[in-house]
């Protein structure tokens, strides 16, 4: 009979992370939160560092702007949406990235949202009390930025070079990270 009542338990627990998004996101958070994943900008940006790293995006009231108009700023791009365990997942941590900088002039965090109904991502981020701010893309995008994986983050530099591009779950806000971000030329 224990045995039973603990396989019991094991497969509840299992299905619950299984089916349940809010309770895979935790676990994901969970992880994150211990190191493993921790982001990184190497020394050796990407091979391809001259790709299009242009594109539109809107903010909140709807107002389309371009990228290239960031040219002489560190420009961290993540896109995520309120569906994706992973994407929730890091959002605490890329919410704390964003409290430690946003007094950063030459960083800029566009956090682009990806759901069908942007409203939904509108929803997700005020019962969060996430302070991140919200935006969508407003136009075609490059592949070489965003293919479609979520979540996907990238940080072009102050001279418009794709310095990074991350596809998955990752730790944002250690120091270490945030060193690099403000070491970038």
């Amino acid at each position: 009979m224990k045995g039973n009542l603990s396989n019991i338990i094991i497969v509840s627990i299992l299905a619950v992370f299984l089916f349940n998004t809010t309770a895979r996101a935790w676990l994901i958070q969970h992880i994150i939160a211990t190191g493993i994943f921790n982001a990184e900008i190497k020394k050796e940006p990407p091979e391809q560092t001259r790709v299009n790293t242009q594109f539109a995006y809107a903010d909140s009231t709807g107002k389309v702007m371009l990228t290239s108009s960031l040219r002489g700023k560190t420009v961290f791009i993540n896109f995520w949406a309120s569906w994706c365990p992973p994407c929730r997942g890091e959002m605490p941590s890329l919410n704390k990235l964003y409290i430690k900088m946003k007094g950063d002039s030459q960083v800029v965090f566009l956090f682009i949202n990806e759901d069908n109904e942007p409203e939904k991502g509108r929803q997700y981020l005020k019962k969060q009390g996430f302070a991140i701010p919200f935006y969508t893309q407003a136009g075609d995008l490059p592949e070489e930025i965003f293919s479609g994986t979520l979540p996907t983050t990238v940080v072009i530099n102050k001279e418009g070079v794709l310095v990074m591009k991350h596809q998955g779950m990752a730790g944002y806000d250690n120091e270490k990270f945030i060193s690099q971000l403000k070491g970038l030329p």
